[in-house]
């Protein structure tokens, strides 16, 4: 499982000083990247030395309570399943110990060049195996 730690900004928040609700599906979409590269996954180098990027093709979230301005949360990434061209993350955005955010993220592994789906490669697909 993948832990990214977090502090809610002003930017973050909407008027009343709590997380815009799309803000957290930004939260999860770092916490993915920063689990990718502490695999040694740089999705720079897949983009410009392979042409595979993953992107959302679909998300199912539920919101559960609020976060607020200077609240430190904690992204939790775990993977649901593997495939050839695809990935299943659940992420949960916690703080402390209250849950206020779940979301199941769909991301497919794209051939950038076609913008047709692609096998993920080899090598990433043993690693995120390993680290599933």
């Amino acid at each position: 499982m993948g832990l990214h730690t977090l502090r809610v900004y002003y930017e973050d928040t909407d008027a009343g000083g709590v997380v815009y609700y799309a803000n957290y599906l930004k939260f999860c979409e770092r916490a993915r990247t920063e689990w990718l590269r502490a695999l040694g996954v740089s999705q720079h180098v897949l983009l410009t030395e392979q042409h595979i990027g993953f992107v959302v093709r679909s998300v199912q979230a539920d919101y559960l309570a609020s976060a607020r301005l200077d609240d430190e949360l904690e992204v939790r990434t775990r993977i649901e399943s593997l495939r050839r061209a695809s990935i299943v993350f659940h992420q949960s955005v916690m703080r402390g110990d209250t849950l206020l955010f779940t979301a199941r993220v769909l991301v497919a592994c794209i051939d950038m060049l076609r913008h047709k789906p692609a096998a993920i490669p080899q090598s990433l697909h043993l690693s995120i195996e390993n680290h599933a």
